[in-house]
């Protein structure tokens, strides 16, 4: 038990080095798991070496969580992907981003007929654990995911201090020059930080930040701040970076109007929808921007089909981190079915 315990505390002590440190990292949520993971060891543990009616129910429960998940998990995902893909189809615009859901759900289906015939028998078996790279490599993703959402899940905690210079609201699409309701949650969730922090000190100044698409009639910088002059925000306390075509940019070229109002130093934040928060944050890293973020509410049935774009985005922007990984995999089964043979060889010419 004191082994397991002791994995328990040392993994959150790790956890919580990491999350303070910069916990704008899918470290922080791999580092979250493996801390979840040894405490429910410890627990179960326990509940099976002593005669605590409390703990083995708790054991009880873990244990027919995951036969659910390892029978059941990947049917339950496909039925509620599909029931999701349904709703996106029905209330937003039907474009490819948002049927991702269903994508993923169809490939799902793909894969469990697959799985249920079989094919692998009639394969050499060569030909069946170089296929099996592929399984390796989407394990490795599958638990990747995990770590994204638990990192995303932990990012959303932020609770910045009412001490702000400046509040960076990112842009996202108009339609034509009116702000729509996705936009609009993060402007208004700006405006109430904004209005709690002016009734305690100083107000903060608030930074809308994009620039202006082929379809858009004004940037969305002006947008946004033609709609929260309208909601009450005093001019004066708003500025426009209308330039900014990416979350990059927007983190980039908000810094560099910081840095010209207030060179020595300043407080900021950022406000996005609560599904590209932890994003935002990796691009206010690598824009070397201190800020954390805020998260605006997103409908529910919008979450799943963002949060798989999300991910998408994270693979993309560090797509040479994967692309090792999976050559890593590939060579390393290569090699589990070329060493017997070499092997073979070896030993009969030396005989």
């Amino acid at each position: 038990m004191s082994i397991f315990l002791s994995l328990s505390i040392l993994s959150l002590a790790i956890f919580l080095i990491s999350y303070f440190y910069d916990r704008r990292r899918v470290l922080t949520g791999f580092l979250f798991n493996v801390f979840l993971i040894s405490t429910g060891l410890a627990i179960s543990f326990l509940g099976v070496t002593s005669n605590n009616i409390f703990l083995e129910f708790i054991v009880l429960i873990i244990f027919i969580i995951m036969i659910f998940v390892l029978l059941f998990g990947i049917y339950a995902l496909i039925i509620g992907l599909l029931i999701n893909a349904k709703i996106v189809i029905q209330r937003e615009r039907k474009s490819l981003s948002n049927l991702l859901t269903l994508f993923l759900g169809l490939t799902l289906i793909g894969y469990v007929i697959i799985d249920i015939c079989n094919f692998d028998r009639f394969l050499y078996p060569d030909v069946r654990q170089f296929f099996n790279s592929f399984y390796m490599i989407g394990l490795y993703f599958l638990f990747d995911v995990f770590n994204f959402l638990m990192a995303s899940l932990i990012y959303q905690l932020n609770r910045p201090k009412m001490n702000q210079d400046f509040i960076i609201v990112l842009g996202s699409r108009l339609m034509g020059d009116k702000v729509p309701p996705l936009l609009a949650s993060r402007v208004n969730k700006a405006i109430s930080f904004y209005n709690k922090q002016s009734k305690i000190s100083k107000p903060p100044k608030i930074i809308f930040s994009g620039g202006q698409g082929h379809d858009e009639e004004i940037s969305e910088a002006l947008g946004m701040q033609l709609y929260a002059i309208d909601k009450g925000i005093p001019m004066k306390d708003t500025i426009l970076e209308d330039k900014s075509v990416s979350t990059l940019q927007n983190m980039k070229f908000s810094k560099s109007i910081m840095d010209n109002l207030m060179p020595t130093s300043y407080n900021s934040i950022f406000v996005t929808n609560n599904y590209h928060l932890f994003r935002a944050g990796i691009y206010a890293r690598l824009a070397n921007l201190k800020s954390q973020g805020i998260g605006s509410k997103t409908a529910k049935y919008f979450l799943p089909n963002a949060m798989i774009r999300e991910y998408i985005a994270i693979v993309s922007m560090y797509k040479k981190r994967y692309i090792v990984i999976s050559i890593l995999i590939l060579a390393f089964n290569i090699l589990l079915i070329i060493l017997p043979k070499i092997t073979l060889i070896y030993i009969k010419f030396t005989q």
